[in-house]
């Protein structure tokens, strides 16, 4: 939870609209499920994917695969459609259990979004119930599907 947290600190204070889906998600909807990356969506803007990977880089992160912030946003359909990329991956090299997804399928822009507090003070944005569900049927793996029932079982 430290990771997640300090990553969500610096997006903010870098002025990185965010929402967490994906493992993170569902448990912070309150459905038990263990995960590692983090998983996201931003706005599907040129600056908002400059500023996360300004973000990412400067928590000591690297992209998986050598796509600049430009590219990403420019050639997403073709990134989507033609070399089946779904996610921007970072990772940290010195520790392998930070890894950070932004899912580049969605627009949080047409995403409703729920603030989730941590703790006494701190909140997190985190994609509605209603929309998490949709995405995880819609990706059909068995993880998302049996995450969907836990997470219908939340209503």
């Amino acid at each position: 939870m430290f990771f997640l947290l300090e990553l969500t600190r610096e997006l903010v204070s870098n002025g990185v609209r965010y929402a967490i889906v994906g493992g993170h998600a569902v448990a912070l909807h309150g459905a038990v499920r263990g995960t590692v990356d983090v998983d996201m969506i931003i706005p599907y803007e040129q600056a908002q994917y400059s500023l996360a990977s300004e973000t990412l880089t400067g928590l000591g992160l690297r992209p998986r695969l050598p796509i600049d912030p430009i590219t990403a946003y420019a050639d997403r359909d073709d990134l989507i459609q033609n070399r089946n990329m779904l996610a921007w991956s970072f990772l940290n090299p010195d520790d392998p259990l930070q890894v950070v997804d932004i899912l580049i399928t969605h627009d949080l822009n047409e995403m409703e979004t729920v603030d989730i507090f941590v703790g006494s003070n701190e909140s997190l944005a985190v994609v509605g119930l209603a929309d998490l569900i949709k995405m995880k049927r819609a990706s059909g793996r068995p993880q998302d599907l049996a995450d969907v029932e836990a997470l219908e079982k939340l209503k």
